[in-house]
């Protein structure tokens, strides 16, 4: 068996039955046709019915392979099996019938099929164009109106060869194309001819070939001067229509730049004499021009010679300017440059002349402008921290520097730390400076701690030197001690005197540093040491209170701080005693200030006249209001330390006043460190800070931040500071960062709870009362959810707006689920929820209990104490319109008090003792745990004798559900910062989502 009888069987045996079937049709019905034949390749074409343009299947026999253009997805396709079919010998199939055709010789089959032949003829002004049907021989059977027409022709188009370009060309040249073709038209048609066989010009073949034909440029000398000459390429025989032209070879090519020759070459030859002075403009511009346009052939002996193997490179000239830098970058080829680039034009400067890549050129002012912002030919300068950053960016650039600065890049110069401290009568202030070792530069140059720390946190390498130059920073010595520098400049003054609660991180750098601690640190070692070794503080000889002993404890780490000129924060559990810890540190004949709450107005008052009855007490409140200058102790409220704030903090002379003591009780009024009361807060200038607060976390860590800013400034740094090292870092649960934050606090919050410190406080319980809504509110929630909760989740999951929509949305979800009435336009006498209160309210009744009823919206107790009317309850009630809380609360207490007492989340959550009751109904679940929490405690508190039981009553299917899981998150929040749980987040765009969900 020969070599091409094996390849046929092989292609049978690799074709599936039905695929050789459909070639044995193609096969015998006289599709195929041998194009070429060699020994290692045969082109045959296989006309298939449907498909104008036959497709060609080129097959290996010496590689075993074949392949077709069809597109088809099986292989061996039908194509090619036909074509193995024709080429085989004939052979008999099982039923004795011939299966294949016997082999068929090129010039037999090729006359059986004609083709279409393009025939151009020269007119005056160009060629004509005709197509015609015939041989490959290039005898016209007939001519050819359009492809479309004789192939809609049945006997016409079984004997026709059509191509690709047939149809392409078909649609170019259109029905009755007739006269000269224009030049768009003809250079479009030879295009789509390139590589056809059938192209006749006057009778004569000829090809259509790719290539555009160039004129060539030549350079001689002549004398002083230089000559370009640009003639026409000389295979151009005949031009025979503007801009194509005939070939010596036969073929016709389109021709290039004929807006400089002409379309008929008519402009040529050029010549174009260039003086002596103008040798360097032909070397930099115009021979690099002509290079890319056509063949350049140089034949002068006086220009540098063209190279191709230059690639261009940005060079920076670096120079200092002072402290700051000046920059010049260029665009060159060579080293040394031999030609620049200004403004994509080429400067000629010495040697040879490259052939420009613009591709290159672009790329590298591409990174140059996304990499330093820079622009090759200008020259920029940088000051101060715009030079620190460009220089760091700098080291990071990879191409070439010059100039007296471009050591920066790698800097010989070392800086080393150098502490010094100073402490005189108990004021200590420290300069940090670091030296510049560098042995080719000049001694005793500095760089300021600031400049180094600043460069560190904006994540730069290099700072400028003082007197000039650059040095790296410290890396290591920073990431051991960056944090620890950047508290103690956060809470040094002016002056360099730093904030007495920074001594002892000072104590720690200098320990780093070899140096001698400040003498200051000896008399701060029993606070940083531990709580269990402070002094026992004495007791003023007016306080009428016997003190428990962890409230000793309390007024020992009170008088301590003050004693040391310090600020704290008391974050015991409510009802612990916070107050009374207070009064016990304040001294007669010294100025406190105490801000709290209006509603806490009455009771510090009240707390002062009872435990510290020799002090002098001022209320500055009420529109009449005085300051007295002879106080020991001023009360006033939030609402005018935001108003009048100025005049608190200025003695009767006018002349800034400072305060020994200044008290915030309720602390969380400040949480917000941009709010106006907070600001007024941080503006009060005292000796020592305190404040009071159960809560001093409650939604975000920038919370507690405003609060430690207020009694020790400087303690956590900066905003930006805290919120990258411990607000983000928690947030995300970063390890250590909240162990890393209680450790930096630990000795400036004290935190108790009832558990741990009044054991003898009756127990408490917290349970759910769950509710089931009736089928009317059951169906009115489910409105009321239908009709925001798609479009909002919508606006929030695109991270877009609706959140105010969405608190808006939330708020009548958790109205609905409270009492119908709650909604505008709904009416309703009672609720689920109503009518299960008013039945546990009952049972407490009658078992002898007081009870609490808190909600937050008035609305919902003005239904209340409706229905406890109807119910012959008898009850009181408190909110923000009450006169006269004392009295009210004394009511209350009493033995013969009403058993209920109805009171506003917002008018009774704080500084109220409400010990006769022992059981407390949370109406309406608030996310914040806090709020509630504070509520509970005016029951559960010293002084309260009976088991406490705190109820939240909670309506099933709905928002409030949800809102018990938040509230956990939120207490993790306060345990990240003052206990050992994680974190937690606030009220997110995603606590909103899961609301509504």
């Amino acid at each position: 068996m020969s070599r091409l009888d094996a390849f046929l069987a092989l292609v049978r045996r690799n074709c599936r039955p039905g695929i050789w079937s459909q070639g044995v049709t193609l096969a015998r019905a006289g599709g195929v046709v041998v194009d070429t034949r060699t020994d290692e390749e045969i082109v045959l074409r296989v006309r298939t019915p449907g498909r104008p343009v036959a497709p060609t299947v080129v097959l290996y026999p010496g590689e075993r392979e074949w392949d077709c253009d069809c597109g088809g997805r099986v292989a061996p396709c039908e194509h090619i099996a036909a074509a193995a079919i024709a080429l085989a010998p004939a052979e008999k199939t099982d039923d004795g019938d011939a299966a294949n055709r016997p082999a068929i010789a090129l010039a037999t089959v090729a006359r059986s099929f004609r083709h279409v032949i393009y025939r151009f003829s020269r007119a005056g002004s160009g060629l004509r164009i005709e197509r015609a049907v015939g041989t490959d021989d290039g005898q016209a059977v007939k001519l050819l109106g359009t492809l479309s027409g004789l192939l809609a022709k049945p006997d016409e188009a079984a004997t026709l060869q059509i191509e690709e370009f047939d149809l392409k060309a078909d649609l170019l040249l259109e029905a009755g194309t007739r006269g000269i073709l224009p030049p768009t038209k003809l250079e479009a048609l030879l295009r789509l001819l390139v590589g056809a066989r059938h192209i006749l010009l006057d009778g004569v073949p000829v090809a259509s070939v790719e290539e555009e034909v160039r004129p060539r440029a030549i350079l001689v000398d002549h004398g002083g001067d230089v000559v370009v000459t640009i003639v026409k390429d000389e295979r151009v025989v005949e031009v025979v229509s503007p801009g194509i032209g005939l070939l010596a070879d036969g073929a016709l090519a389109r021709m290039a730049e004929i807006e400089l020759t002409g379309g008929w070459l008519q402009h040529l030859p050029i010549v174009k004499p260039y003086k002596a002075a103008q040798i360097g403009e032909v070397a930099t511009r115009i021979l690099p021009d002509l290079s890319r346009r056509m063949l350049l052939d140089v034949r002068s002996a006086r220009l540098p010679r063209v190279v191709r193997d230059l690639e261009p490179r940005v060079v920076i000239e670096l120079n200092h300017l002072g402290q700051g830098l000046s920059v010049f970058p260029t665009l060159v080829y060579g080293s040394p440059p031999c030609v620049r680039i200004d403004d994509g034009k080429m400067t000629y400067l010495r040697g040879p002349v490259p052939v420009r890549s613009l591709e290159d050129e672009k790329r590298l002012v591409h990174r140059l402008r996304d990499e330093l912002n820079l622009v090759p030919g200008h020259r920029v300068s940088f000051d101060g921290k715009d030079a620190a950053t460009f220089a760091s960016k700098l080291q990071r650039w990879r191409g070439g520097l010059t100039g007296d600065a471009a050591s920066i890049v790698k800097p010989t110069a070392r800086l080393i730390p150098k502490l010094s401290i100073r402490d005189e009568a108990g004021n200590v202030s420290f300069d940090l400076r670091f030296e510049v070792d560098d042995a080719g530069g000049e001694a005793g140059r500095t760089v300021d701690a600031q400049s180094v720390l600043r460069a560190w946190q904006e994540g730069l390498g290099l700072v400028p030197i003082d007197g000039g130059g650059w040095a790296p920073l410290p890396l290591g010595w920073l990431g051991k001690h960056g944090d620890k520098l950047a508290d103690l400049l956060a809470a040094r003054e002016a002056s360099g005197a730093i904030a007495n609660h920074a001594i002892p991180a000072l104590g720690a750098l200098a320990a780093a540093l070899d140096c001698p601690p400040p003498a200051a640190l000896d008399r701060l070692a029993p606070l940083v040491d531990g709580f269990d070794k402070l002094p026992a503080a004495p007791l003023p000889a007016d306080l009428t209170a016997s003190l428990r002993p962890y409230q000793q404890r309390g007024v020992d780490w009170l008088a301590f701080l003050r004693k040391a000129g310090l600020g704290g924060i008391l974050a015991d559990d409510m009802g612990l005693g916070k107050t009374l810890q207070t009064l016990a540190v304040i001294e007669a004949g010294k100025k406190t200030l105490v801000v709290c709450p209006t509603s806490v107005l009455p009771n510090w008052r009240n707390e002062l006249a009872r435990f510290r009855p020799v002090l002098r007490v001022s209320a500055y409140h009420g529109p009449s209001r005085q300051l007295d200058h002879t106080a020991d102790v001023i009360l006033t409220s939030y609402a005018l330390l935001r108003l009048d704030g100025e005049r608190l903090a200025t003695d009767a002379a006018g002349k800034p006043r400072r305060f020994d003591l200044v008290v915030l009780d309720e602390a969380q009024a400040i949480k917000n460190p941009d709010s106006q009361v907070a600001r007024a807060a941080f503006a009060i200038d005292a000796v020592s800070r305190l404040c009071l607060s159960g809560t001093p976390v409650e939604n975000r860590l920038d919370e507690l931040f405003s609060l430690i800013h207020f009694t020790n400034r400087g303690l956590l740094g900066g905003r930006r500071s805290f919120e990258d090292r411990f607000a983000r870092p928690i947030a995300e649960g970063v390890s250590g960062a909240a162990a890393e934050l209680r450790r930096k606090i630990r000795p400036f919050v004290l935190r108790r709870t009832k558990a741990e410190v009044a054991p003898d406080l009756p127990p408490r319980t917290e349970a759910v009362l769950r509710v089931e809504l009736d089928d009317r509110e059951r169906e009115l929630y489910d409105t009321v959810r239908a009709a925001t909760q798609a479009d909002l989740v919508a606006q929030l999951q695109a991270g877009g707006g609706g959140v105010m929509k969405a608190l808006e949305a939330l708020l009548r979800l958790r109205q609905a689920a409270c009492h119908p009435a709650l909604l505008p336009g709904q009416e309703a006498r009672t609720s689920s929820k109503l009518e299960r209160l008013v039945e546990a309210l009952d049972v407490a009744r009658e078992a002898g209990s007081k009870a609490l009823v808190f909600s937050q919206w008035t609305s919902l107790l003005d239904l209340i104490e409706k229905r406890l009317e109807g119910s012959g309850i008898e009850h009181i009630r408190l909110d923000g319109s009450t006169r006269d809380r004392g009295e009210v609360v004394a009511r209350f207490q009493s033995d013969d008090g009403p058993p209920v007492m109805l009171i506003s989340l917002k008018a009774g959550g704080v500084g109220l003792n409400l010990t006769a009751a022992d059981h407390v109904f949370l109406c309406d679940p608030w996310w914040n745990p806090a709020a509630e929490a504070q509520a509970a405690d005016r029951a559960h508190r010293i002084g309260q004798d009976k088991p406490v039981f705190v109820y939240r009553l909670v309506s099933e299917g709905t928002v409030e559900e949800r809102i018990l899981s938040l509230q956990e998150r939120k207490r993790a929040l306060f345990d990240a910062a003052l206990g050992d749980a994680g974190a937690a987040a606030s009220l997110t765009r995603d606590d909103l989502l899961a609301l509504l969900q």
